[in-house]
């Protein structure tokens, strides 16, 4: 029998994030356009500095309420209209507000480019933000908040950032607002809103696809080009400071058969040099499911189906003083809860004492490095990652120097930073889970003041 021959690797060819073209139009939208062959699906970007801690008090939610108005009609069609002509194009769209602004996303094929941009030029130009749409999607908002109530994970997320930050910043809220708040959202709050912070002056649009056979500069005068409104003045951005004094605080949930386990504290964002450094060690942490924690809490112990450490960008400053969340986060079954964090603290006290070897290092920087090809094959993905640029106040570059970054990081350096973004006496521990059963294993750890909560 003869068989088809083996398929042979190639060589491997060189690979950087891609570079985009910036320019501003005549109306001061500033733009990237970023020429990727073959990406037959145009993916563009729209950021808009509407961040949350600009929604007036009392109106927590109202920038998502917005966002997610936007694609329901304009002055010229009606919601269902708009929906339809998007549909004919063949494309989506969708938008969401954060603590960095709002972000309208748009996929389309190419050849329905010009008419796809046209639609999202008139959603931002005038949307219509009629009374009941608006209605509905604070009905829709209201329905959805006693579901994450009693998402194990949510809920965490919801406390933690509740007890690192102080109650006068934003970010110490929901990020999509409460029953309270929302339910006070109506057209009027809703315009206003737009009114004071969208406008092309202060926003950015990253269009990403194969443009071989298409004039941009001339499909964007033509849609977005014809959005106007005034400069607008600079925002003052609030610092984010937090408490992370090491604590446990335990919503309780009786009868719960796993605990949520979310442990966080405050860091420097990606301004910071140690970023690179510290994406490295917390990624040999618990990135993957070879990294440390996952060894020894799910392969070693069997308390888990996996932990994961992160660092997550909250927001940046244009002079670089923003800040990061530092975490960990994963499920245990309850009458371990106490013996999993036991171990957990032990492999953070062995991080400290022993570090990071080398083969734990290569495999990250393989496993980091080696696959942000394959990360990048799609343009949302590059556009995606242009528009986090623009809205952390990083250079076009930032990306593919972080890669260049990663690769010269040494093991001590990646241990130093990893060490000093999680330090056993300065982490929030948040625990969703039976009380009844956890508190007192989780008090004689000695990890920190335990508190109950009501779930």
């Amino acid at each position: 029998m003869e068989f088809h021959p083996q398929p042979q690797p190639g060589e491997a060819r060189p690979w950087a994030f891609p570079a985009p073209d910036r320019g501003t139009l005549p109306n001061g939208l500033t733009v990237l356009r970023c020429h990727r062959p073959g990406q037959q699906v145009v993916a563009v970007e729209i950021s808009l500095v509407a961040p949350l801690d600009a929604e007036p008090e009392g109106l927590d939610g109202v920038a998502t309420i917005m966002a997610r108005a936007l694609s329901e009609g304009t002055d010229k069609r009606s919601a269902e209209e708009f929906a339809a002509e998007l549909e004919r194009c063949g494309a989506t769209l969708d938008a969401h507000a954060d603590h960095a602004g709002v972000r309208v996303s748009l996929e389309v094929p190419v050849s329905r480019l010009l008419k796809a941009l046209g639609l999202l030029a008139e959603a931002l130009r005038a949307p219509a933000f009629a009374d009941s749409e608006i209605e509905r999607l604070v009905r829709n908002r209201l329905d959805e908040i006693p579901h994450e109530t009693a998402n194990p994970g949510r809920r965490a997320a919801k406390e933690l950032y509740k007890q690192l930050f102080p109650a006068t910043l934003r970010i110490s809220r929901p990020r999509l607002g409460t029953e309270e708040t929302v339910s006070r959202i109506d057209s009027a709050a809703v315009r206003a809103f737009f009114d004071a912070h969208v406008r092309p002056a202060t926003a950015t649009a990253v269009v990403v696809g194969d443009l071989t056979d298409v004039d941009v500069d001339a499909v964007l005068a033509e849609t977005l080009g014809d959005w106007s409104g005034d400069s607008g003045a600079p925002r003052p951005v609030p610092a984010i400071t937090g408490d992370d004094r090491g604590r446990v605080v335990i919503v309780d949930r009786p009868g719960a058969v796993q605990t949520q386990l979310l442990i966080g504290r405050v860091g420097a964002d990606r301004h910071d040099r140690v970023w690179p450094a510290q994406v490295l060690g917390t990624y040999c942490l618990g990135g993957t499911l070879t990294s440390r924690l996952d060894r020894v809490l799910r392969e070693e112990k069997g308390y888990t189906y996996g932990v994961r450490a992160f660092g997550q960008v909250l927001r940046s400053t244009a002079d670089g003083t923003g800040a990061s969340l530092l975490g960990i986060s994963g499920s245990v079954d309850t009458p371990n809860t106490g013996p999993a964090l036991d171990d957990l603290w032990k492999v953070l006290r062995t991080l400290a004492a022993e570090g990071l070897t080398d083969a734990e290092r290569d495999v990250a920087v393989q496993n980091l490095v080696g696959v942000a090809p394959l990360k990048y094959e799609t343009a949302a993905s590059v556009a995606s990652t242009l528009a986090d640029q623009v809205e952390q106040h990083l250079a076009d570059d930032y990306q593919a120097q972080l890669y260049l970054r990663l690769a010269q990081t040494g093991t001590v350096e990646a241990t130093a930073a990893v060490v000093n973004a999680f330090p056993q006496d300065r982490l929030v521990t948040v625990l969703v889970g039976d009380a009844a059963q956890i508190e007192e294993p989780v008090r004689a750890l000695g990890i920190g003041e335990v508190t109950v909560v009501a779930g």
